[in-house]
């Protein structure tokens, strides 16, 4: 039987690139997506490639469309990461909660009623709280669940429901969670701004982060290809890790920028965000061989010169 790959928000930042890897290595990719707007996946692939990917327009909320979709496309892996971010679920809470625990819980009805035994999904580090939770250092991964936003606490909702999955059905899963997502696609959340400077200044234009402070940046393809690959080598139980690498400041992001970009002009708000500097990724790295951790500076050269090539095509 043909592995077929379901990613749920494909027209997002991280699933356009899911798309694209998955295409480039031959596996037949569906995309389930409640929008139609392949802007972002125009960035990364020419139409006559996008040929090869089935395009379903779906809501996570319709359970049995959504089942019919794992059944119709002989749906053998998962990876979800439809989700509404952080800003949606502050201004609605109630749309939030149905499209970020409901439209999970039927991912995994799906999956149970069409004999899918594992999920790849994203977690996020909302699931923690503030640095002041903590001691000094890294967040270690099993460190306790605190989050401050409603889109963290539908988040730890979503790992505990792939326990009770596992415990109850056998389904496996593994969660991952992104921090600083950068790249192209990367065009909307609270932290897509340095990404959004990066296409200002290969057009050319000044650009101001509002926000400074240490973060880990992790190269969108990326993390994309460690969701492929955790959708690829079940775990036992219900797993979830943190993405991790060497944390970075954003104002060294921004002289990294000017260093692939000599003219490039980004300016960095003295404006640090409420959040732990890092999260310790071991477990993530005793788990799989493969951590995939392009290094900053190349993911951003990479970034600048696709940007470029794109020219007047890529909005901020």
């Amino acid at each position: 039987m043909t592995d077929t790959y379901l990613v749920t928000g494909g027209m997002g930042c991280i699933g356009a690139w899911a798309l694209y890897h998955l295409r480039r290595s031959g596996a037949r990719a569906v995309n389930f997506d409640q929008s139609e707007d392949r802007h972002r996946i125009n960035w990364l692939m020419t139409a006559e490639e996008q040929a090869a990917i089935t395009f379903v327009q779906g809501d996570l909320r319709d359970t049995d469309g959504l089942k019919a979709v794992f059944a119709e496309q002989g749906v053998t892996h998962v990876i979800h990461l439809a989700a509404l971010q952080v800003p949606f679920c502050r201004a609605n809470p109630v749309l939030g909660a149905q499209v970020n625990v409901t439209g999970t819980v039927n991912v995994f009805e799906a999956a149970r009623e069409n004999g899918v035994n594992h999920i790849a999904f994203a977690s996020s580090i909302g699931v923690y709280g503030p640095p002041s939770d903590f001691p000094p250092g890294l967040i270690p991964n099993d460190a306790p669940k605190n989050p401050r936003t409603l889109y963290g606490a539908y988040k730890v909702c979503n790992e505990g429901t792939a326990l009770v999955y596992y415990e109850d059905y056998g389904i496996t899963s593994t969660a991952l969670r992104p921090y600083t997502v950068y790249g192209v696609g990367r065009n909307q959340g609270m932290t897509s701004e340095p990404t959004k400077a990066l296409v200002a200044a290969a057009k050319g234009q000044r650009y101001k982060i509002p926000f400074s402070g240490e973060m880990q940046f992790q190269w969108a393809s990326d993390v994309a290809r460690q969701f492929i690959l955790a959708a690829q080598q079940p775990l036992a139980g219900a797993r979830g890790f943190n993405l991790g690498g060497p944390p970075s400041n954003v104002a060294r992001f921004a002289e990294l920028a000017k260093d692939a970009l000599p003219d490039a002009e980004i300016e960095v708000v003295d404006n640090p965000l409420p959040f732990p500097a890092g999260f310790d990724d071991s477990a993530l790295r005793a788990s799989f061989e493969t951590v995939y951790e392009t290094p900053l500076e190349e993911g951003i050269a990479e970034t600048i010169s696709h940007i470029q090539r794109l020219g007047d095509g890529i909005e901020q």
